[in-house]
């Protein structure tokens, strides 16, 4: 049998560099969150297969990797010929375990929670720049706050977040878009599409940004949607210009169909936020934004930044899921943060890795040197660690030069060549 040295496609190998600037991001996140009250908590890498096909994943229920059963449970359902082959699978979001997780302890939490989640998710999704089948998802979700706040608070610490890592490459522009799914839902009834009609209609308004709203129209009237109802649904996203208000949008909507208090709501989403941000952080209300998950109840929120064609971060409220889980509604609000993606910016705009903090020193050790002068080595390298300093004890290469390149390259700048 042959041994293939290549990781699995999709999935990545991580160098020691990889790992450090993969830590330092990861560290600035937890600092980040946890200065606005999240508290982190951690959910395990596999789920009930029932849980995860249990049509609140949209799309990336179609994206999992199962796991077979095991033993004679697999062997009966080989026999059986028509049942399910696997019992569990790998989670492909943090949500969907959030939900499980909080109807499982509730008692035992915080009302209203604020949850961090940072862990690895599988999808056996397409590879390409900056998506990957196996990746780090950073979440932050406040569950049992019905109220506005939960937004403000999601969108304040992500913003904040981004800007501190970020601004270590010299970026210090991006743009949050909001929207609220109870507004799309009534353009969509007010045009003149059936309650059931909806979910399929905002699939076809979510690819705007690839097909532009003539693509949109074709793709609906392609669908079988009556031609009246989709000129007058599109009629209300023609008339949008830049920087249209949501009080100015919802002008389009007859005023039987206007959700006034998801208009309201998501007024003061964005007259609260927009204070706390940063120069050159904006938040807009976005009209076109989606989101693909058919779970999301009300305000949702994406980051873009100028020259990329993907978000980096992504979320919303959604208070049926964990009502499913625990028999009991409760409301939940979320942001993810698109890690693979953030990284993969930093790397762009980064000249060479990131290094290791202050002045590494590497101690090298010729093989003639005696164990006593070894003993000494040690214990100083000891004392140095002691006051917070990277201290690494390697025996001398034949290629000393060669070896000194490579430390330097890990960030090593101090060296001591001990050769008797």
């Amino acid at each position: 049998m042959k041994f293939i040295k290549t990781p699995v496609k999709g999935m990545c190998d991580m160098l020691p560099a990889d790992m450090r600037l993969r830590e330092h991001v990861l560290g600035m996140i937890k600092e980040s969150y946890a200065a606005y009250g999240f508290m982190q908590i951690e959910t395990p890498v596999m789920e009930h297969i029932e849980n995860l096909t249990s049509k609140q994943g949209g799309d990336n229920e179609k994206l999992i990797f199962k796991v077979m059963k095991r033993g004679a449970e697999l062997q009966r359902a080989l026999d059986k010929g028509d049942g399910e082959l696997a019992d569990n699978g790998l989670r492909y979001d943090l949500t969907l375990p959030l939900a499980r997780y909080y109807a499982n302890n509730k008692e035992k939490l915080p009302s209203p929670f604020k949850a961090m989640q940072l862990g690895n998710v599988w999808r056996a999704d397409n590879p390409q720049k900056g998506r990957f089948r196996q990746f780090t998802q950073c979440d932050i979700d406040i569950l049992g706050d019905d109220s506005s706040l939960a937004e403000i608070e999601l969108i304040s610490a992500t913003s904040a977040m981004i800007t501190k890592i970020l601004g270590e490459i010299g970026l210090t522009d991006f743009t949050v878009h909001i929207n609220d799914r109870q507004i799309l839902g009534a353009v969509a009834l007010a045009a003149g599409f059936a309650q059931e009609q909806i979910g399929s209609v905002l699939i076809s308004l979510d690819k705007f940004d690839k097909i532009g709203l003539d693509g949109i129209e074709r793709e609906l009237l392609e669908n079988g949607y009556d031609a009246e109802a989709v000129t007058r649904y599109l009629a209300v996203y023609r008339a949008v210009r830049e920087g249209i208000s949501v009080e100015e949008f919802c002008e389009g909507i007859p005023q039987e169909h206007r959700p006034q208090k998801a208009m309201a709501n998501l007024s003061e989403i964005l007259s609260c936020v927009r204070p706390m941000l940063a120069p050159g952080v904006k938040i807009v209300f976005d009209p076109t934004l989606v989101r693909g998950m058919g779970y999301y109840t009300g305000p949702i929120f994406e980051v873009t930044i100028d020259g990329y064609n993907f978000s980096i971060a992504g979320g919303g409220r959604y208070d049926k899921m964990i009502g499913k889980f625990s028999g009991q509604e409760v409301c939940a609000s979320g942001f993810s943060i698109g890690f693979e993606r953030i990284v993969t910016i930093l790397k762009d705009h980064m000249a060479g890795s990131y290094r290791l903090p202050g002045e590494p020193t590497a101690f090298l050790i010729g093989n003639r040197v005696p164990q006593s002068r070894k003993i000494e080595v040690l214990e100083q390298a000891q004392e140095m660690r002691k006051t917070g300093a990277i201290v690494t004890v390697l025996p001398m290469s034949k290629n000393i030069k060669h070896q000194i390149e490579l430390l330097e390259a890990e960030g090593y700048s101090r060296f001591e060549k001990v050769f008797e």
